[in-house]
């Protein structure tokens, strides 16, 4: 038999915490790792259990949009697929968050019919959604900015000069929303 995903859920709303539990613990394919009600004790289980996905609440305690920072850090320390669940389902709203907190993906809370095969099918595979989170992100850089990052990613020494190279280096960071080198270096490693 193989391993079921492991998912994490920061969330905090309890009635869709019981409701969201009851999908997993159904779904032979999944198990249910834990539960975090807090931006805070999200990314600390998140990187003792090191699920293959955490399921990512948008709006935590009623703060608006606070789920972004939680997934990013996420992210950024253990390389799981964030699905940002929402209520919003204004597409300009969810698409954005998925881009600043680099998502594998995103599901609307009134379709968590769909929730099991949405997330089983996030950790065995890159989706469509991915690939578009993906090119948004992408896109948002220069064809020099992008040339650092296949360069980096592939262990290829830059022809251009140490100062072009930290230049787009700290315009990646600013676009990205991310603090520094190693950060980058993560987010690659991790995409």
């Amino acid at each position: 038999m193989e391993e079921k995903i492991r998912v994490l859920l920061v969330e905090d709303d309890i009635d869709f915490v019981f409701l969201i539990k009851k999908l997993i613990k159904k779904d032979k394919r999944l198990e249910f790792a834990g539960h975090a009600q807090s931006k805070a004790l999200g990314i600390e289980l998140a990187k003792e259990l090191k699920p293959e996905i955490v399921l990512m609440d948008l709006n935590l305690s009623g703060n608006e949009l606070d789920g972004i920072g939680a997934a990013k850090e996420i992210k950024l320390a253990t390389g799981a697929k964030i699905l940002l669940l929402t209520s919003f389902e204004q597409p300009e709203i969810i698409i954005d968050a998925s881009k600043k907190a680099f998502a594998s993906g995103y599901i609307y809370k009134s379709q968590c019919q769909t929730l099991t095969d949405t997330v089983y099918k996030t950790a065995t595979s890159i989706t469509p959604q991915e690939l578009f989170i993906k090119e948004l992100i992408i896109n948002e850089l220069t064809s020099a900015e992008q040339g650092v990052i296949k360069n980096m990613a592939a262990g290829a020494v830059s022809v251009s000069s140490f100062s072009t190279i930290a230049n787009q280096k700290t315009s990646i960071f600013r676009k990205l929303g991310i603090r520094n080198t190693d950060e980058l270096v993560r987010l690659i490693k991790y995409w």
